[in-house]
């Protein structure tokens, strides 16, 4: 069974940087895609970035781009969101995911398995 469990959230201020982590555990995941989503009150879940396990192709929404990075470590079978230049339409609980094949997938329902979520809240 796959799991997933997000750690790093907080509170910045804006213009500040944050790292997420999501820990993953269950499976070799060389064949999977992982991505980070996020969720604002009131608003519907928004894809964030992805990335191929094996390769570490990226593909990131606009509203992201050029300020946040995904990565992952294959030893450590951990997956990380660097957040830059923060600001506070990025507040909202962000969740990893994975999906058991290889790819660039940017809609939530792709996703196979999920975290638990990490709250992120950036202040003006």
């Amino acid at each position: 069974q796959v799991q997933l469990v997000e750690s790093g959230g907080g509170l910045v201020q804006a213009g500040g940087s944050l790292t997420l982590s999501c820990a993953a555990s269950g499976r070799t995941f060389d064949t999977y895609a992982m991505g980070w989503f996020r969720r604002a009150p009131g608003k519907e879940r928004e894809f964030v970035a992805t990335i191929t396990w094996r390769g570490g192709i990226t593909y990131y929404a606009d509203s992201v781009k050029g300020r946040f990075t995904i990565a992952r470590d294959g030893a450590k079978n951990t997956l990380y969101l660097q957040m830059n230049s923060l600001r506070p339409e990025d507040t909202a609980v962000y969740s990893c995911a994975a999906r058991y094949t290889i790819g660039l997938y940017n809609q939530g329902d792709e996703y196979h398995y999920w975290g638990q979520g990490t709250q992120v809240t950036v202040s003006s």
